[in-house]
């Protein structure tokens, strides 16, 4: 049972005003370019309440005026935008994706003369599609010695990054990953009674983790990709915003390179110099 003291410190009758969900929505709209209309304010209240405590504020009035008065987001933002995120992942999620690059994509680089295959995830989440992406080129390369792979995954939330460097998941969650890559590439829990398993350092030493927001004006990555995955996000952007990223992820491929977008998101209609060759599947022209 809550104390009176945690009931002082949170009313519970506290509700986030218009006004300050207007606030809140334009700001994370510029920054992240997620759209949040008011149908998502009983949403932001939740994932907002343990910001409040966080911060020490009383109210969700207490809470904006810090955010939008003085210098509150140099320090709250990247906690904001972490609470407000979803991050929905799985192992092999839409795994006619992974076919593809297996079966088409990778071959075609190859036989192109690529032999240092680079691959972004733009997206990466909790770090489940870069990993499935490593155990894919694993395994497709695995009779190539002449050639290496390096996977760079991005997001905007610093927790699910944590998570994601750590490799440390659920046994249900690798479920999806097929018998004979599972035995190869995710480590069982010595103690069986754990329910966990991680991913294997032959991996992990393949993956780099980074935080970046796809509504930079560039994207620092040094070199051309051949492949980018970016799915499952652009569904949260206004289409000004999809032909922003979109754009900009487009600079960052070879020419040749793929971009996979999610099986939900469309690139109709936009500028893009690109051309589909599979369902959700594009390549740079």
């Amino acid at each position: 049972m809550a104390s009176s003291a945690s009931l002082q410190r949170q009313p519970l009758d506290d509700r986030l005003s218009r006004r300050n969900f207007d606030r809140l929505a334009k700001y994370i709209y510029d920054y992240s370019g997620i759209k949040m209309p008011i149908t998502k304010l009983t949403m932001l209240e939740g994932r907002l309440r343990r910001r409040l405590r966080a911060t020490g504020a009383t109210t969700f009035d207490g809470y904006c005026d810090f955010l939008f008065s003085g210098n509150g987001l140099e320090g709250e933002s990247v906690y904001l935008i972490d609470a407000v995120t979803t991050n929905k992942t799985d192992f092999f999620r839409e795994p006619k994706h992974f076919e593809y690059l297996a079966e088409a994509a990778l071959p075609e680089l190859l036989q192109s003369g690529s032999n240092q295959i680079r691959v972004w995830s733009s997206a990466c989440s909790t770090g489940a599609e870069p990993y499935t992406i490593a155990m894919v080129l694993a395994e497709c390369l695995a009779q190539r010695p002449d050639t290496s792979y390096k996977v760079i995954a991005t997001d905007l939330s610093t927790e699910v990054l944590e998570t994601a460097r750590r490799a440390i998941y659920t046994k249900e969650m690798v479920r999806p990953v097929p018998t004979q890559m599972r035995r190869k590439y995710v480590m069982e829990a010595i103690n069986p009674r754990r329910d966990e398993v991680r991913i294997a350092p032959v991996l992990r030493q393949r993956v780099g983790f980074g935080r970046l927001n796809l509504m930079d004006e560039a994207y620092p990555l040094k070199e051309a990709q051949h492949v980018i995955f970016c799915r499952n996000v652009l569904i949260y952007f206004d289409k000004p915003t999809q032909q922003h990223v979109l754009s900009r992820l487009c600079d960052r491929l070879v020419p040749g390179g793929y971009l996979f977008i999610g099986h939900s998101e469309t690139a109709s209609g936009l500028n893009l110099p690109i051309r589909q060759v599979a369902n959700t599947v594009f390549k740079r022209v």
